[in-house]
């Protein structure tokens, strides 16, 4: 005869099993980090859209703690999230695989382009190549956004004043401000579920915060490999706002600081991360290679995303076992509120940088009617139909231009 303790705990463990194993997330990963065009603001949509809404793998609640986590750490947003869903059922087996499939297809892609742009001296094709891409992911943001902003926010008149903010300080400013998501999570907070220290109106010793960063870096033979390292690590650790803010960080380092880069070839530099797929971040390993070859972008790389995933996986754990009560719950709608406003905002931000004249205009707005109109088109495909009218188009744009 069974015993009905343990049976119910069967039952328990049964209904808590994912619906997936790990390797098919680890799959899904890898294929995004291969085809995912678009940056952060995408990826993460891609995400939400691929794990939540048809797979179900993921509930609506562990993706809004893995995005408001990933806003508030320092170091790439899409990686982070990834990191941090696979770690919601698979824990830190789970979030290393994640990550190392997310991160490993782009990293292989710009080594290889970096070995070309050496052997052959210049990316110009890419600029045509972009100007397709760059107006189609454009319209693949504007409707991952809007997306977002209705599953999330809905008719919420506390979260929509916060999204408007996020929105258009991210115009303004460029960059994704931590101090938003910060505020915007304790507004949500204090609003909804107050903590009994401010409904007892005062006491100053219940509230403590504390921020701590980690990283490891090894030893390296070279000097220049050990700046490298020093340098991307720092950026990976303490820049906030993933791929919109850590280019002009870089560009004030690598150009400015040593000297490593011409500003030629950092602005290639940062066009190989936005027509690659996968993390914008991922032009560290560009960079890396440019300035100490293979083993200057492997360093690089590295330096960049293990203080990201030390960021996600240490504090996991307690976003996982707090995550449900109710004062939690409002600071992450908040904080989400915030990310998804700032995801809006870089809409503007990308189209002011895409969007140069009437044909890029019709890619974006083309981009986003054909992928309403019909869902199942696969993204990679329209973004390979954009790069071949770049590479069309382009070159007679610039001949006719005086």
């Amino acid at each position: 005869m069974n015993d009905p303790g343990t049976t119910a705990v069967a039952a328990t463990n049964a209904a808590n099993a994912p619906g997936y194993t790990l390797w098919q997330l680890v799959r899904y990963m890898l294929a995004l980090g291969t085809w995912g065009f678009g940056g952060p603001v995408a990826l993460a949509g891609y995400m939400y859209r691929d794990l939540v809404e048809k797979r179900q793998w993921i509930t609506d609640a562990d993706y809004k703690e893995g995005l408001a986590l990933a806003q508030l750490m320092p170091g790439p947003l899409a990686a982070q999230l990834a990191i941090y869903l696979g770690y919601v059922h698979y824990r830190f087996l789970g979030a290393s695989l994640v990550g190392i499939a997310f991160v490993l297809p782009s990293f292989c892609m710009v080594v290889a382009l970096g070995a070309a742009y050496v052997a052959y001296g210049g990316i110009g094709w890419m600029q045509s190549v972009f100007y397709g891409v760059g107006a189609a992911v454009t319209g693949i943001i504007a409707l991952s956004a809007y997306k977002l902003a209705n599953k999330s926010i809905g008719k919420d008149k506390l979260l929509w004043p916060i999204f408007l903010a996020s929105a258009s300080i991210t115009v303004i400013t460029k960059s994704e401000e931590v101090w938003l998501f910060l505020g915007a999570g304790m507004l949500v907070w204090f609003w909804r579920a107050p903590p009994a220290w401010l409904v007892r109106k005062r006491d100053i010793n219940s509230v403590t915060v504390h921020l701590a960063g980690l990283f490891a870096l090894g030893t390296v033979d070279w000097t220049r490999l050990k700046q490298i390292g020093l340098y991307f690590a720092y950026a990976g650790s303490f820049v906030f706002g993933s791929g919109l803010a850590i280019v002009p960080f870089l560009y004030g380092g690598v150009v400015k600081e040593y000297g490593w880069l011409s500003e030629r070839q950092f602005v290639d530099a940062v066009a190989v991360a936005m027509i690659t797929p996968g993390p914008v971040v991922i032009t560290t390993g560009f960079i890396g290679y440019l300035v100490s070859g293979f083993w200057g972008a492997v360093v690089a790389a590295l330096a960049t995303f293990v203080p990201c995933y030390l960021f996600t996986v240490i504090p996991a754990p307690y976003f996982k076992k707090y995550g449900k009560r109710p004062d939690v719950i409002a600071f992450v709608d908040g904080v989400t509120a915030a990310a998804i406003g700032s995801i809006a905002g870089a809409v503007i931000v990308i189209g002011q940088r895409s969007i140069s004249d009437g044909i890029t205009a019709a890619l974006t707005t083309g981009t986003a009617a054909i992928l309403w109109r019909f869902k199942k088109i696969p993204e990679p495909v329209v973004v390979v139909t954009a790069a071949l009218i770049g590479l069309i188009v382009h070159p007679l744009v610039m001949h006719s231009r005086p």
